[in-house]
């Protein structure tokens, strides 16, 4: 049987522990702010990050890995006759996904590009889910038809704390923001098929909570759950009470401080929320 190989990006907020468990591979995307560009994960860490972020005037700006990077791992991994499946955040958010599979194209090497539609511990669902299978020796088309499965059972909601980081982005105006700030409003949105909605506004970190908490235990309800992630930009305010409401249930939640390319969408404060079930 063929071996395979399991690659993502840096968005997949996998521990270090995770990627030298299963031996998975981290393309990791290029952060640039203040004129000065970071390998994200390797030449900058979240918390660094967030503390330049604060300073910069404009908000800082993401690049995809290039072509080149993908292909050149692929023909490394490939040379041997080994498969590979790559697994990426959502293209809705960045050509992340798009440059690999360019990449795949002019590979040698017989690489699959799956567009996990989401990002951070739910993209890291699929990932180790994937990397699971393969230790169980399953093929490519049947790691990706349960990856498809995946990716259907899995909700994300992102709250954000403060708007600074969509004024500087231009998706909303400095007085929407003033006035939202003024009156503690959170907004939270659901991540689903790669697109954002806007779900609710909440006034306080426990009104937070407990619409999360309530949105989970609806959905999760008769359902067997598979894993729970919430990743952080320094939003411990909010992510500590409801690890630790969901964590009462008996459930293990896997808490992370998010990649730098997640907090430049979010700003600082912000939580995200994810869950998969079958």
């Amino acid at each position: 049987m063929k071996k395979i190989h399991i690659v993502t990006d840096s968005t997949a907020d996998l521990t270090d522990e995770q990627i030298a468990q299963y031996n998975i591979h981290v393309v990791p995307l290029t952060l640039t702010i203040n004129e000065k560009s970071y390998v994200d994960g390797v030449e900058i860490q979240p918390a660094e990050f967030l503390d330049l972020m604060r300073g910069a005037k404009e908000l800082p700006k993401s690049s995809q890995p290039a072509v080149g990077v993908f292909q050149n791992l692929y023909d490394e991994l490939g040379a041997d006759g080994s498969q590979i499946i790559s697994i990426h955040m959502t293209g809705g958010m960045s050509g992340t996904v798009k440059s690999a599979e360019t990449a795949a194209h002019a590979s040698s090497a017989d690489v699959t590009v799956i567009d996990s539609m989401y990002i951070s511990h739910a993209l890291s669902f699929q990932v180790l889910e994937a990397c699971r299978l393969v230790e169980e020796g399953k093929t490519v088309a049947e790691i990706v038809e349960t990856l498809d499965h995946v990716r259907k059972s899995s909700s994300l909601f992102v709250v954000l704390d403060v708007l600074d980081n969509m004024v500087k982005g231009g998706r909303i105006g400095k007085g929407k923001a003033m006035l939202g700030s003024l009156m503690n409003i959170k907004p939270i949105a659901s991540l689903k098929d790669g697109v954002y909605t806007p779900v609710a506004k909440v006034r306080s970190h426990k009104q937070v909570v407990s619409y999360l908490f309530d949105e989970f235990k609806k959905e999760t309800a008769g359902k067997v759950i598979r894993s729970v992630g919430i990743a952080h930009a320094n939003g411990l305010a909010m992510a500590e009470p409801l690890k630790c409401k969901i964590e009462e249930m008996g459930i293990q939640v896997m808490l992370t401080f998010t990649t730098p390319i997640v907090s430049t969408h979010t700003g600082e404060g912000a939580i995200g929320f994810m869950y998969y079930t079958e």
